[in-house]
């Protein structure tokens, strides 16, 4: 899962030559064991083949099964995901290194519709599997030497009521290629190639020594997206609010396309939904998360109801920059004029310290990213934006991308990314089937590894502007995460539904939609300009993972209460916590979280999780006092 900071990407293009950070760039030949781009149909083909035998042998056969020849079944079915979950991560990892080589992008096509091929070859298993009395399939799963996909098993009988009839299936899932996963890759297309025209580095210099209010002062240079969001972090007002311009500006040429895309995906969930039987437009995804509606509600309705907590902080903010309330263009800007740059060199040293002092097995995995090339790091022309991190498959370790910048965000991103890593790196045991947890514990292990990098710059920094600027930014982090990504979730919640009452949606029903969501989680604290009604259009979650964004949320929650109880406990909870990263996916979110102590089925789990958040807004609060800033 790649880290949000409220969507808002943080990166910059550095300016300083970095030979580390130019130095790190994926080796994907482990892949496809140095085969390189021919490895990808010979693997696809075998796959296919494969998968026929597979129909051939057990079509219409299921229920006649026994666990032996039921786990024999599916470690044949792994072997063929092995497959495919290797060209398609070759594919994908190239096409994000280069969203603008025409060649990447054919071969994840390419890739995409050979999997769907195979994937309506062996539709007809997890539809039998789902049609089996729960009487015969209960004894089935009872059988020995089922523990890497026993989990998953049962997670397919809970579809049961939404599954289609066999040649139904068929023809949605290859019907996806051309739509859904079509208009997602085109759209991540369209934002790549986003342009905007900023003032050069040297006018802006000029600009800002001077006070100009115009923001001129040298030839305008365009740059990527990505970049020109992360100058809504400088210190200077006037050219937050010039970048801002010139990002509305940029978007507004394809603005309408990407409106026509949402829509037409809008549409395409709502028949979905209505196809499947799911009762409303998120219930697809809490069942994939393995989350109860009311679970997922009584989260959102805490966070929700604790609006006020970033209201505080935005309020505390405009008086620590000078003014009398903060504009959408400010929130993300520094509250000190401390700027403190780390090579991609010391981010390395940092973080694989910090995790090899709270685990050396964690420290040696961490190790494995950097001394095996499964990093790309440097900012470059049609990189996809932002950072994640790819699991691959269980045999194959895992792979992060950054746009490092030498932020000091930026060393708190590649702990987050790395916390990812080694969730999936010790989750291979569990096999293909266990490998990854459902969304919202799948942020526990990035948000914790950053929490603790957050520790160790935190104590090691004295001054109070930079402890100030510290505690900003990590308060900002959890902002972004929990109380942002609910108010975008309320964005999604308005939009399906307004397209299911009302049909297609003009872009200024889509911006009108999008602004009460953010004002209701800003209230008075912050203004929303005019031009910031278009920013929701840039926004991947919206497009290829609609109800994705709560996760976020749940996860930052759950990991400040990890977190909580590593401090309340110390080295005694470092065993168990390996043991939940190391159990992967193989049991239910509350069975996962009861290892390190957690109860997720406590109704007030959320608002004791809110409180860690408070917590830190008092620390900061405490901070500006310490400054002489409050």
């Amino acid at each position: 899962m790649a880290k949000l900071l409220g969507t808002m990407a943080t990166q910059a293009a550095s300016t300083q030559s970095d030979p580390d950070l130019e130095a790190a760039v994926w080796d994907l030949e482990p892949l496809l064991d140095g085969e390189g781009e021919a490895g990808v149909e010979p693997r696809l083909q075998e796959a296919l083949a494969r998968a026929q035998a597979f129909a051939t042998r057990y079509a219409g056969a299921l229920a006649e099964l026994d666990g032996a020849a039921l786990r024999e079944a599916m470690q044949e079915l792994a072997g063929i995901h092995e497959l495919v979950g290797r060209a398609g991560t070759y594919a994908a990892l190239r096409f994000a290194a280069d969203t603008a080589e025409p060649a990447n992008g054919a071969l994840l096509q390419l890739v995409r519709e050979r999997a769907t091929a195979i994937e309506t070859t062996l539709l007809f298993f997890e539809l039998e599997w789902a049609a089996l009395p729960d009487e015969r399939a209960e004894a089935l799963l009872g059988g020995e030497g089922l523990d890497f996909c026993r989990h998953h098993l049962r997670n397919v009988r809970r579809y049961r009521e939404h599954l289609l009839s066999e040649p139904e299936e068929k023809i949605l899932a290859e019907k996806t290629l051309t739509v859904a996963s079509a208009w997602t890759r085109l759209f991540e297309e369209l934002t790549s190639a986003i342009a905007v025209e900023l003032p050069s580095p040297a006018g802006e210099e000029r600009s800002a020594a001077r006070g100009a209010a115009d923001g001129r002062g040298g030839e305008p240079e365009k740059v990527a997206l990505d970049t020109a969001l992360s100058r809504l972090m400088l210190p200077d007002r006037e050219l937050r609010r010039t970048a801002a311009e010139a990002i509305t500006a940029a978007l507004a040429p394809g603005l309408r396309t990407r409106a026509f895309l949402f829509n037409t995906l809008l549409a395409d969930k709502a028949t979905d939904d209505r196809l499947r039987r799911y009762p409303h437009w998120l219930a697809a995804r809490n069942l994939a998360n393995e989350a109860s509606d009311e679970s997922v509600q009584a989260l959102i309705a805490a966070v929700r109801g604790r609006y006020e907590i970033p209201r505080r902080w935005y309020r505390l903010k405009a008086r620590l920059l000078g003014v009398d309330r903060l504009a959408d263009y400010d929130r993300m800007a520094p509250v000190t004029e401390d700027e403190v740059t780390y090579s991609f060199a010391r981010a390395r040293e940092i973080v694989l310290d910090c995790y090899s002092a709270f685990s050396p097995e964690l420290g040696g995995l961490v190790r494995r990213f950097f001394d095996e090339r499964r990093i790309d790091a440097p900012v470059r022309e049609a990189k996809r934006g932002g950072a994640f991190c790819a699991s691959a498959v269980p045999s194959v370790f895992p792979y992060v991308m950054l746009n490092y910048t030498s932020r000091r965000r930026d060393v708190l991103t590649l702990a987050h990314e790395l916390g990812h890593g080694v969730h999936f790196a010790l989750a291979a045991r569990q096999g293909i089937f266990h490998q990854s947890t459902p969304l919202t514990l799948a942020e526990t292990a990035s948000v914790f590894g950053e929490t603790i990098v957050f520790g160790r710059l935190l104590k090691e920094d004295s001054a109070p502007a930079s402890r100030l600027a510290l505690l900003a930014e990590n308060l900002e982090d959890t902002i972004a995460t929990v109380f942002r990504q609910v108010a975008m979730n309320r964005f999604e919640q308005l939009v399906h539904t307004a397209r299911r009452e009302s049909g297609e949606l003009s872009v200024e029903r889509m911006g009108e939609l999008w602004l009460g969501s953010q004002a209701e989680l800003l209230g008075d604290s912050v203004e929303l300009t005019d031009g910031y009604s278009c920013w929701w259009s840039y926004i991947p979650h919206f497009i290829g993972s609609p109800g994705y964004v709560y996760a976020y949320a749940y996860g930052q929650l759950l990991a400040l209460s990890v977190y909580e109880r590593y401090l309340q406990a110390g080295q005694e909870l470092v065993p168990r916590y390996l043991d939940l990263l190391a159990a992967g996916g193989s049991r239910e979110p509350e069975r996962l979280g009861e290892i390190v102590g957690i109860d997720l089925a406590d109704p007030g789990f959320w608002d004791a999780g809110l409180d860690l958040v408070q917590h830190q807004l008092e620390d900061a609060e405490e901070a500006a006092r310490a400054a002489g800033r409050a």
